[in-house]
């Protein structure tokens, strides 16, 4: 199996890395298009909408994805960094070592395994190692060693009706109330900016629960020191922070009817939660060798991405899956320490 690349982008990410990197980008594209109905007519139709959002979020990144869209010549770019619907389970926990971020990252998409990268990003805070894919800005997993570590999983999704009827309505008013926002960032640019600019767990803490966002997001976050590990659960301008049992799944720690859970995998949305939180929950505290805590039901058909961070040693290990035919997901490349 192929290694996961580590591709310096210290120099800027738009304009070294896409064209370093833009038959790869290419491939991200179209394996997330190709999976969507009609994904080329959406991508032409929802360009314009996503970018003229991106301006109106204040993102300082909107011009990098300028960037992007111009290199590759295709429709699309713009829509794939609005998109906003993956699941994922993360644990932190204390070791030896310092903190742990564990996380695995569930995409509907074929091709997101092997197309995995590692990129190595600066900003005035330091030097960060983001786990992304080739062509995207934001960041979703990244490990600045010595300073911390952080992992985004989206968060459950708001219900205006009981009815499973009009869930399709439900998934459509919440983009539009997204796409209708107003200098918030979307949360991955909030992240990003975070590595950028901050130099400590306290000030990441600080600007993950304090600055408006875009949509409602998970954030998990850990630093060097013994218990410097923090759950961040977000609406677009509130935050509750949990310092005991850092696991997450798609769901609020506490349950409202007026959410959804995201679901991964096997069973309704609530139920898979309490699996993935439970079986990720029972690692707490323990090693294992290549991923053994990556098994179902946190391992399921939609798996792309396997993670552990540890900023205090400044240890990243990446592997990235794909569907394995049985209602799993097989890695696709090998594990991968950085």
């Amino acid at each position: 199996m192929r290694e996961v690349p580590l591709i310096d982008a210290r120099d800027g990410v738009a304009a070294g890395h896409v064209r370093q990197r833009e038959a790869a980008a290419l491939a991200v594209r179209d394996a997330c298009l190709g999976w969507l109905p009609l994904g080329g007519l959406l991508a032409r139709i929802a360009d314009p909408i996503v970018r003229a959002w991106m301006k109106r979020a204040g993102t300082s990144y909107a011009a990098e994805i300028d960037t992007v869209a111009r290199t590759l010549k295709k429709p699309g770019i713009w829509l794939l960094h609005g998109a906003y619907l993956f699941g994922c389970t993360a644990l932190a926990d204390d070791t030896a070592q310092g903190p742990r971020l564990r996380r695995t990252l569930d995409w509907p998409f074929p091709g997101l395994g092997r197309l995995v990268e590692v990129r190595r990003q600066s900003g005035s805070a330091g030097e960060f190692l983001n786990v992304t894919w080739p062509g995207f800005i934001g960041v979703l997993t990244a490990v600045a060693p010595g300073r911390f570590a952080a992992s985004i999983n989206q968060a459950p999704m708001r219900r205006r009706w009981r009815s499973p009827m009009l869930l399709w309505l439900d998934y459509a008013l919440n983009a539009l109330d997204g796409l209708r926002s107003s200098g918030r960032l979307p949360p991955e640019h909030l992240l990003r900016h975070v590595f950028e600019t901050c130099t400590s767990f306290n000030d990441a803490r600080h600007l993950l629960q304090a600055m408006p966002v875009a949509r409602p997001v998970l954030f998990l976050l850990v630093g060097t020191r013994p218990g410097e590990r923090i759950a961040i659960e977000r609406e677009e301008t509130s935050a509750r922070t949990y310092r005991d049992d850092t696991v997450l799944a798609n769901d609020w720690r506490e349950r409202h009817p007026n959410w959804r859970p995201r679901a991964c995998g096997e069973g309704a949305p609530v139920e898979n939660n309490i699996r993935r939180r439970g079986a990720l929950a029972a690692w707490e505290g323990r090693d294992s060798n290549e991923f053994d805590w990556v098994t179902a039901p946190v391992l399921n058909a939609c798996t792309r991405l396997s993670v552990e961070m540890c900023p205090a040693s400044g240890r990243l290990v990446v592997a990235g899956w794909e569907a394995d035919g049985t209602g799993s997901a097989a890695r696709a490349t090998a594990v991968s320490a950085f």
